[in-house]
């Protein structure tokens, strides 16, 4: 009989931060679109004899992220050497953080499938990226490979979560969970695809029930929340036959293959030890006041969680509706302007969720970013909530704009689509209706309700959207009394 297996799965998050220059040298940090090599300098090249200075946005930016996740800061800190030798990495050593890093003992708090988990965040600390290496394929049809070293010497902070995470769908929402508070700091842009977000994952197998941890694995290269499941999947799934088999699984580093969707080996994965870290003989320790920390954690925003909760209590939107809006603190001021300027809460939360982040999704724009400011979407949201314009016609004009940058307002008044309410108009409408759809009326009579439906939408197409669907509703009622 198979035995039951139980993953242990830590995450292991890079991000660089926005800071305009580099973490130890004034070069650009924006390395992006730039010829090869252009945006360096004797420091971030390694050059002999050059010495680095400290990037103080670079500190606050990970302080600012270590207090948003629960953190204790330290207030003595430092900075190590970590030597391993690869030739994207110019001096042959990695200013980074060991043993005294600048936080420590967080915590994250996530919803997968409906539940709460709580994972713990060991440390966040800062180092420096290092540069990045083009392959041979990617620009030329011989074997080798050229280094760029623009993004070298980057600030990039490591947040090294816990081995906390029991099944391989936890790993992509505790990512999604890290990357939106990231954003909502102020500290990473989130894009997984540029490298500026990357996950690595240590994943082992246990038996169930046992407190005995397994040979750890290292999977690396994954760019996509996608692919952090399938990686951990898969790897699960291998290390379970291989412990089946009754063979060992190995502790090193894999890479994933989003290709062949499968996880390759790469090298074994290194200890400690082998690091050979030592305290950065040319940077000088770092005391973190007390103060200074305190009115970084007095600056910090609304949290995404914390924004969520608000909103549903606030203005008494679903949870969804609070979540598809909470996306980003942009998108959250942009509905709060909405309702400043006069809209109805539940309807300003509807059409933006409903209709103006359907079109934005579909341009790949934040609704904060569209071309209909807060107060025309109050306006169009009035007008519907009023019964002066329909929702069918209100849809049409809305999508329209989002091209065009029109104010909805005027362009209903400027093609007279304001909603037809006159009873006489709508009463000739409705006669038309039961001329033109005989059986359906007879249905209705009969107690056929869906053919009520059927009336109103022949009045609605003859009116080209514009009469008032509920007094179109009554006054059929009116002309078809049931005995």
């Amino acid at each position: 009989m198979s035995r039951q297996w139980e993953a242990v799965i830590g995450l292991e998050v890079h991000a660089q931060l926005l800071t305009e220059s580099k973490m130890f040298c004034g070069c650009r940090a924006q390395y992006l679109g730039l010829p090869p090599n252009s945006n360096t300098c004797p420091v971030c090249l390694g050059l002999p004899g050059t010495l680095p200075v400290m990037n103080r946005a670079a500190v606050e930016m990970t302080i600012r992220t270590a207090l948003a996740l629960n953190c204790e800061i330290p207030e003595f800190t430092k900075f190590d050497r970590k030597n391993y030798f690869y030739p994207d990495l110019p001096k042959g050593y990695q200013i980074s953080q060991y043993d005294l890093p600048l936080s420590l003992n967080g915590c994250l708090e996530f919803e997968v499938g409906g539940r709460v988990v709580r994972a713990g965040i060991t440390r966040v600390h800062l180092e420096e990226d290092a540069g990045t290496l083009h392959h041979a394929g990617e620009i030329h049809t011989s074997s080798f490979s050229l280094v760029d070293l623009n993004r070298a010497g980057v600030p990039l902070m490591e947040i090294v979560g816990e081995p906390d995470l029991r099944h391989p769908e936890e790993a992509p929402a505790y990512l999604a969970a890290l990357r939106q508070t990231l954003m909502y700091l102020g500290v990473n842009d989130g894009n997984m695809e540029e490298g500026s977000l990357r996950c690595d994952a240590n994943i082992s197998l246990r038996e169930k029930g046992s407190s005995v941890l397994g040979a750890k694995v290292e999977v690396k290269n994954m760019n996509s929340f996608r692919s952090i499941q399938r990686a951990l999947e898969f790897e699960f799934q291998r290390q379970a036959d291989l412990l089946e088999q009754g063979r060992k699984v190995a502790q090193e580093t894999r890479g994933w293959s989003d290709l062949e969707q499968v996880t390759v080996s790469q090298r074994s994965k290194e200890e400690a030890q082998e690091y050979r870290y030592f305290p950065e003989p040319d940077l000088p320790p770092l005391r973190v006041a007390r103060d200074y920390v305190e009115r970084i954690r007095e600056a910090l925003p609304e949290l995404p969680r914390a924004k969520r909760v608000r909103l549903r209590e606030s203005y008494s939107l679903a949870e969804d509706q609070a979540r598809v809006i909470a996306e980003s603190p942009e998108d959250a001021a942009y509905f709060e302007a909405v309702v400043e300027a006069g809209a109805d809460p539940r309807s300003a939360a509807n059409w933006q969720v409903q209709n103006l982040q359907a079109l934005c999704n579909a341009s790949k724009i934040r609704v904060a970013d569209c071309r209909i400011p807060p107060v025309a979407l109050a306006r169009l949201v009035q007008l519907v909530d009023q019964d002066q314009v329909s929702g069918v016609v209100a849809k049409d004009v809305l999508a329209e704009c989002f091209v065009s940058g029109d104010a909805p307002a005027e362009l209903i008044a400027s093609r007279g689509l304001a909603q037809v309410s006159d009873q006489r108009q709508l009463r000739e409408l409705v006669e038309q209706a039961v001329t033109a759809n005989s059986k359906a009326a007879l249905d209705y009579q009969a107690g056929n309700d869906k053919a009520l439906n059927a009336l109103v939408g022949f009045v609605m197409a003859a009116s080209r959207g514009k009469a008032n669907s509920k007094m179109v509703s009554q006054l059929l009622r009116e002309r078809l009394p049931r005995s």
